[in-house]
């Protein structure tokens, strides 16, 4: 208990728990350097990037074990061709100080900025980029619909066992 308590202040000492940018490229291997995992959200001032930001702000200060930061890719230049960044928003999810892998527009959250804060923290949570313990809402309710539905029960009111 103690250990995670120490863990919890040199994490908050870094600057977990909350969305920083990184002003300047050189400053990114730093900040890469000193967390174990590492969100960074490759931006540019227009809506899609906005609406990511909502919801990395509110992930950012749930899941304090992960560090989550954005960087200008128009201000970082060589970052943005070295890892290959093209399309935006991008999420560099990175382990170790080493990109494990990307989350890039909002194809995998749906095709639609409409996601909510829990489809992208499945996302996260797949990549192993955040602890996530517990189901989510998304979950929950499909289970319950389940549960709600008999073993006879169809989805077609016309059908019968006979058939």
């Amino acid at each position: 208990m103690k250990k995670m308590a120490e863990k919890r202040n040199r994490w908050l000492s870094l600057g977990h728990g909350e969305y920083s940018e990184i002003q300047a490229e050189k400053d990114f291997f730093s900040v890469v350097k000193a967390s174990d995992r590492v969100v960074c959200h490759f931006y540019r001032e227009n809506w899609p990037c906005k609406v990511m930001d909502k919801h990395l702000s509110i992930l950012a200060k749930q899941h304090i074990e992960t560090r989550f930061v954005k960087i200008n890719a128009e201000k970082a230049p060589y970052l943005a061709e070295k890892l290959r960044i093209v399309v935006l928003p991008t999420l560099a999810l990175i382990k170790n100080a080493k990109v494990d892998n990307y989350l890039v527009g909002f194809d995998e959250l749906g095709g639609t900025d409409e996601f909510s804060t829990e489809e992208l923290e499945e996302r996260l949570a797949k990549a192993d980029v955040i602890i996530f313990e517990g189901e989510s809402s998304k979950f929950l309710s499909k289970s319950k619909a389940q549960a709600k539905k008999s073993v006879r029960q169809s989805s077609n009111p016309d059908s019968s066992d006979s058939e």
